[in-house]
Parts: C-alpha cells; sequence; structure tokens
C-alpha cells in the first residue's frame, strides 16, 4: 500500500510541478509574448499533508540567437525525506518554445524507484499534429507512441504557466485555455477566485488565487482540484501550487523558496 501511495504521489509532484494552462489563440497579443520574461529561476519544496516530499526548481532561458525569440524551460523534481525513502524521484523535464510560448517539443528524463523513461513531444504546427513517444530506457523498448491534432500554436504545460502569466483575469473573470501532452490536447477553464495573501520561505506576497480546470477528465482523468497563486504585481511569480486529491493522498502543495537568475 505505502508504495503504492508513493507511486501515485511522485506523479502527482511532477504534474503539480509544471500544470497550468495554455492560451488558444494562435496569434497571442500585446505583451503576452516570452520576451516579457528575463533569465528566471525558482525554487520550490514541495509538502505532502504537512510532510516533506521533495524540492522542484524551474528555470527559463533564452535558446538561439537573439533574433529567433526562441526559449527553454527546465523543471527538475527531486524527492526528499521520507518520501525519497519510500519512492526516489530524480526528473528532469525541458520544453521548447518560441516567442509566444508555442512549443515546438518536450523531453520528460525520468528515474523513479527502479524505473528510468523518456518521453519525446514533437509538436508540428505545420501539420497541426503532436506526436508522443515514450521508451523505456533500461529495457530498449518502446513503451506508447500517440498523435493528436493540434492548433497553430498550441503550449506545453510548462509554456502554459508562463502563458498564464501574462494573462491579467481580475477575480471572478475566466478564460478558455488549451492544454496538450502530446497524447491528448483539451480545452480547460482557468477561474480567478480572490485575492490572497501567501507566505512562503522566501517572503510574503499579495497574490491572486486560479482554479485551473484540468483534472476530472478534461486533460487528466484523475479526480482533483488545481489551484496556483501568482504575484498579483508586475512579476507574476507563481509562489504557490497546490492539488486537492481525493483520499488516500489528499493534498500536495509546492511553495516557492527562493527566486533569483542563474
Amino acid at each position: 500500500m505505502l508504495r503504492s501511495l508513493a507511486g501515485r504521489l511522485s506523479r502527482a509532484c511532477l504534474a503539480l510541478s509544471v500544470i497550468s494552462a495554455s492560451h488558444p489563440q494562435s496569434k497571442p497579443a500585446g505583451n503576452a509574448a516570452a520576451s516579457s520574461f528575463s533569465k528566471e529561476a525558482l525554487d520550490y519544496s514541495v509538502e505532502w499533508r504537512l510532510i516533506f516530499a521533495g524540492n522542484a526548481r524551474l528555470t527559463m532561458d533564452p535558446a538561439g540567437t537573439p533574433d529567433q525569440g526562441l526559449w527553454k524551460a527546465r523543471l527538475h523534481l527531486e524527492s526528499g525525506g521520507l518520501i525519497s525513502k519510500l519512492y526516489r524521484i530524480d526528473d528532469n523535464y525541458e520544453a521548447d518554445m518560441d516567442d509566444h510560448f508555442c512549443a515546438s517539443r518536450t523531453t520528460l528524463d525520468a528515474m523513479e524507484r527502479s524505473r528510468h523513461h523518456e518521453t519525446k513531444v514533437e509538436y508540428d504546427r505545420a501539420r497541426g499534429r503532436a506526436s508522443y513517444v515514450e521508451r523505456d530506457l533500461l529495457k530498449n523498448t518502446t513503451i506508447k507512441t500517440a498523435e493528436t491534432e493540434i492548433p497553430a500554436c498550441v503550449s506545453d504545460i510548462i509554456g502554459g504557466l508562463y502563458k498564464l502569466r501574462t494573462m491579467r483575469l481580475e477575480p471572478g473573470q475566466s478564460d478558455q485555455l488549451i492544454l496538450s501532452d502530446g497524447k491528448k490536447t483539451a480545452s480547460a477553464r482557468v477561474d480567478a477566485q480572490a485575492r490572497e495573501t501567501v507566505k512562503t520561505n522566501a517572503g510574503t506576497f499579495n497574490t491572486v488565487r486560479y482554479e485551473a480546470h484540468i483534472f476530472n477528465g478534461v486533460l487528466y482523468a484523475r479526480k482533483a482540484q488545481f489551484l496556483m497563486w501568482v504575484t498579483d504585481d508586475a512579476r507574476r511569480l507563481p509562489v504557490q501550487f497546490r492539488a486537492r486529491m481525493s483520499f488516500p493522498i489528499g493534498s500536495i502543495t509546492l511553495q516557492l523558496d527562493k527566486e533569483g537568475h542563474e
């Protein structure tokens, strides 16, 4: 039971670290572009039921030449404490995108317990298709392949996080967004719910709380509620994430420990 619970928790932690939403427009307007961000590194602590569960690090860096307008986002997730003893996790996710958060490819290198899987997604905007390939690197076998239709510009889940940070939804407002993980493309609603003060190890922040409706069969089948808190200022920092899941997992929370530049 503990191993089963730890496995589900590890995958939930990974999803929580990167899930948000992506915007449906094929040509974002105004300042909704990656150029509105600078080089950035955000460190989070992961907590499950008041127990320390690990650390996550999210970075955003320009890629290629300045005139190309290309960006690379990276997420590193590592288990810690009790969870590390039950289910060791060392996952690395990379996402390549253009200046409007349109994804071109993603790669997940996941080392979880005794498994080592690699998942690659290619977003072919010319064909309007996303191709998904998951491989077992230890057995040198292909586990799953899939292909799904995508709009002219679609964000992966990390690009969606940055996209959400450019949006200015006031409490009470909503927007319809699009997500793709390479296996499925789905429309999801994001609600701006309330202004709240959030205290983390990085400081005290005035935020807007958002709910992204991505679970319950929208993109992910799991029954859950996903919330995120973004600072109510020009930085639009994501300072807290929370996934509320059914028993026996319960709530998983990520809180910002440190922000900076690499």
